[in-house]
């Protein structure tokens, strides 16, 4: 299965007629056991980021996403910069892509995080997600 089509001005319309997430409010991870769940899922890694998802199993229809940028990426401002690039592109690309009842973690990664081209990045996300959501033999 091919990733969506992503054009400068971000992912097709096409994307979000046939995707359900598109009616559905993004969530924000708060807990840590939330996070440790989702790590246990799948995960897919890219130029840019590290993508972890899983699906919850519960009924709700709600998509929730979260951030980590460790020390690794640098200091404050490199970590704040690298959340607030992820956060971007997980505002853009998720609510077309995303499968409701599923957890999404973005994980920075050293140097690419910060300094790769946004358009790439949308990119990658989207290739991410449709390798996520692959099923498994």
């Amino acid at each position: 299965m091919a990733p969506p089509k992503i054009s400068d001005a971000g992912p097709t319309a096409e994307a979000s007629e046939t995707s359900p997430a598109v009616f559905v409010c993004l969530e924000t991870m708060k807990d840590r056991p939330d996070y440790l769940r989702t790590a246990q899922g799948r995960r897919q890694g890219t130029g840019s980021f590290l993508l972890q998802g899983r699906a919850r199993g519960d009924d709700q229809a709600t998509v929730r996403i979260g951030f980590t940028a460790s020390k690794k990426i640098g200091n404050a401002v490199a970590r704040n910069r690298a959340k607030r690039r992820m956060r971007a592109l997980a505002r853009e690309v998720l609510p077309m892509l995303a499968r409701p009842g599923w957890d999404y973690v973005l994980v920075a990664k050293p140097e690419a995080t910060v300094s790769r081209n946004y358009k790439d990045m949308l990119v990658d996300l989207a290739t991410a997600l449709a390798s996520v959501h692959k099923a498994r033999a």
